[in-house]
């Protein structure tokens, strides 16, 4: 018996939610010059990195990539940004990650970029799980989803082909 994956975006879809994404930042940010695009590690970096391609191709914004580096298993040990604290003070930041699971990977990234005064803080999740642990929420979604604490959602952003489907 061989296991078939359960789509839930395709690659064409995710293309189409990730430039979604892109204007829904634009238009919170249309008065900004520019704006940090901070992805967490790996997958939200990546998905960061598409984001600031779409913004340059629809605005004037100059995204500015910052990447941040969480334990998963241990959040509360101490965060690293790839840009200095100096860097995003009173500046638009939106925290990236591909899926928001429990909440607790990005409520601690927030409590991390929170030590500074800010102009404005999002979040932006290509899928938002809707069963969290930690009251935090994604302002720009791509899609959210009703699962099951034993359900995974597996996210693919490298390569030709990007996938998102439920294991």
């Amino acid at each position: 018996m061989s296991l078939t994956k359960n789509i839930i975006l395709n690659h064409q879809e995710i293309q189409h939610k990730i430039k979604r994404i892109a204007y829904q930042i634009y238009e919170s940010n249309v008065y900004e010059n520019e704006i940090i695009l901070a992805g967490i590690e790996n997958n939200g970096y990546i998905l960061a990195k598409k984001l600031k391609q779409s913004l340059e191709k629809i605005s004037d914004l100059k995204p500015i990539l910052c990447k941040v580096k969480i334990d998963k298993k241990n959040p509360l040990s101490e965060i690293k940004t790839s840009l200095n604290q100096e860097e995003y003070i009173n500046k638009s930041i939106v925290l990236i990650d591909d899926v928001l699971n429990s909440g607790s990977t990005l409520i601690y990234g927030v409590k991390h970029f929170l030590d500074v005064p800010l102009k404005q803080f999002k979040t932006a999740v290509l899928v938002n799980r809707n069963h969290k642990k930690y009251p935090v929420k994604a302002d720009f979604k791509g899609i959210s989803l009703s699962t099951s604490l034993h359900e995974h959602v597996e996210i693919i952003l490298s390569g030709k082909e990007y996938e998102a489907y439920l294991k």
